[in-house]
């Protein structure tokens, strides 16, 4: 999968603001080249809330373990919510991973290219993340994006009823 494909999937999601940084649009530089998805319907950006799914085309700080600074390399990032994350690590968000329980990451080892893991930073908030998606994960990319899509939309109407 390339990048494009993932925006074009997640930004042709029903109300997805796809945001992509660049130079001269006011974002910071460390942004730039990244994709952000938000539920939006408005087309704003929220103000209160994180978007659902990322691509980052970098290391952050503290967040060096996907070694994103190999020619073109990338990781998704999807919000899809504590079933998924367990279904696709064997363990609740917030508990600590164990060698062979398919989460490479957590574990502090592995290739983990074509792989879902726990996001390095925040798997303890439930978030999973494929460095390089390729063949074996293309479709769990998808289905990862459209659940992380349909919870925050759920998120959205929920704070909408009530506000």
């Amino acid at each position: 999968m390339t990048m494009d494909e993932i925006i074009g999937f997640a930004g042709g999601l029903d109300g997805v603001l796809a945001l992509r940084p660049a130079p001269g649009d006011g974002t910071p530089e460390l942004a730039w080249g990244d994709a952000f998805f938000y539920y939006s319907p408005d087309g704003v950006v929220p103000t209160t809330t994180q978007p659902f799914a990322t691509i980052v085309t970098k290391n952050y700080p503290d967040d060096e373990t996907s070694r994103l600074e190999r020619p073109g390399a990338f990781r998704v990032n999807v919000a899809a919510g504590r079933e998924a994350f367990t279904r696709w690590t064997g363990h609740a968000p917030r508990e600590t991973a164990t060698a062979g329980d398919g989460d490479g990451a957590a574990c502090g080892g592995g290739d983990t290219d074509d792989t879902v893991i726990a996001h390095p930073v925040y798997g303890p908030q439930g978030w999973l993340a494929v460095v390089n998606p390729g063949p074996r994960t293309a479709e769990a990319v998808r289905e990862l994006l459209a659940e992380a899509h349909r919870l925050a939309r759920a998120r959205y109407e929920r704070r909408a009823e009530a506000g």
